[in-house]
């Protein structure tokens, strides 16, 4: 039996350094955009120990990573949410400028992570619920299966009111034991009655600033009868009346509230909207996009359907590879916005063959697992760790550099055949060794034309 994951400590009591400590199990290296997004994390914690009046004029010290791909910049703000049991969102610059002159409007982010906020929120409260929900929906099944006024069991039925109750009370036994989980029964089930409006309107329900299916639930909703099993049906009751237990206004306030102190937008591609380039129109578009995303960053309000919210204390972590533009091509005022910068190394040989073994579900452990499910052995042994990282810089090198997503690239490959006879392997023990990477790879990775495309 697996051991139950130690319970991670509480966010009030991690300090910098052991944020720092958390983080180093899931991502290699990059001490400096860890201390960074350390040291904004442990400000939010401070800001919350001020006079209200102090606490609103401290805003939140915004950062921009910048480093190649593959080198970690979605995983640390991502770990960084997760650690701090946040509200995350994780958008693409660039995606604004995909649709019309502008792009798509960039208050939408906001709306998206309050989403997200009322999602996590949801969840809490379902399971608060949970124990009552069951109860109920036990007490509907059992409706179901024993009808009051089924023959025998009518007002004047002669087995009178005690008898029902012993007879209902067996059947409960019985359900609680499993011994009804294929009976059938109905049960009435709500299902969509008109296409959504993100159909009816591309721009989308949050674009039009209300939401038409709450204010007319009948015009998109109805509900019929349908036939399932005891199992089936639980699991739709009890998700039933743990939403009528829950508070929806509730739920809106404390998801406002949440994005509002302790959410988080990572930026990503900042740099796609950055800089200009011989005044074509495209560019205009850019920098019409940061023009967009300024007042946002700087502290507006923006209208959700769960109610107005500021974006004051949000933290935003931008990030880009600046390849082409340079964090400086950006509009000054959108500059000023992110004070912290932070450059991440490009991922040397001894990172890479780190990342496949220390990360707490690291690569070749994620295998295993997979591997293990089919009844087969795998490990590596430890010159084959150091043979897979030789090959995925050498590769990154001669291509494109994709920093740790070649490694995912490189194991794929090596275990394709091994994956597809997994099933008739059952039993087999087999360790990676140098040899065995060096057949399966080095010809394709010398091959600079072929691994342009495969790998």
């Amino acid at each position: 039996m697996t051991a139950p994951a130690p319970e991670r400590p509480p966010l009030e009591t991690l300090t910098p350094r052991q944020i720092v400590a958390e983080l180093d199990k899931h991502v290699i290296g990059q001490a400096a955009a860890k201390r960074a997004l350390a040291n904004a994390l442990r400000n939010r914690w401070r800001r919350q120990q001020l006079a209200p009046e102090l606490a609103e004029e401290i805003l939140p010290k915004n950062i921009l990573m910048i480093g190649p791909t593959g080198v970690g910049k979605t995983e640390l703000a991502r770990r960084l949410a997760k650690l701090a049991r946040a509200p995350f969102l994780k958008i693409e610059a660039s995606k604004f400028t995909e649709v019309g002159y502008v792009g798509r409007d960039c208050e939408s982010m906001i709306r998206d992570l309050v989403e997200v906020a009322a999602g996590l929120v949801r969840e809490e409260k379902r399971a608060a619920v949970a124990e009552s929900a069951r109860r109920r929906a036990e007490e509907r099944l059992l409706a179901l299966l024993l009808p009051t006024g089924a023959p025998g069991f009518g007002p004047a039925s002669s087995h009178g009111a005690e008898e029902l109750t012993a007879t209902r009370e067996k059947l409960r036994e019985k359900l609680r034991a499993g011994g009804l989980e294929t009976r059938e029964v109905e049960i009435e089930v709500e299902e969509n009655a008109a296409p959504s409006l993100e159909m009816i309107t591309p721009q989308g329900v949050e674009e039009v600033g209300f939401n038409m299916k709450e204010m007319l639930p009948g015009l998109f909703s109805r509900r019929r009868r349908q036939k399932m099993t005891v199992a089936e049906a639980r699991e739709t009751l009890e998700a039933e009346e743990a939403e009528a237990l829950i508070d929806r206004q509730q739920v809106s306030r404390e998801a406002r509230h949440r994005v509002e102190q302790t959410g988080i937008v990572f930026l990503d591609e900042i740099d796609k909207v950055a800089g200009r380039e011989r005044g074509q129109g495209p560019d205009v578009s850019r920098e019409g996009v940061q023009r967009d995303l300024l007042p946002i960053v700087e502290g507006t309000t923006v209208s959700t359907k769960h109610g107005p919210v500021r974006t004051d204390h949000i933290l935003f972590v931008a990030a880009g590879a600046f390849h082409v533009a340079r964090p400086s091509d950006l509009i000054p005022e959108l500059q000023g916005r992110f004070p912290i910068r932070v450059e991440l190394e490009p991922l040397g040989e001894d990172d890479l063959a780190r990342i496949l073994t220390e990360p707490e579900h690291s690569l070749t452990r994620q295998y295993a697992a997979l591997l293990g499910a089919e009844g087969v052995r795998l490990s590596f042994a430890p010159e084959s760790i150091s043979e897979l990282a030789r090959l995925a810089a050498e590769v990154n090198r001669a291509t494109e550099n994709i920093g740790a997503r070649r490694l995912a690239t490189l194991l794929e490959r090596l275990l394709e055949e091994v994956s597809f006879n997994a099933p008739e392997m059952q039993g087999v023990e087999l360790v990676v060794d140098a040899a065995f990477v060096r057949r399966m790879l080095d010809g394709l990775a010398s091959d600079q034309d072929l691994s342009r495309y495969v790998l």
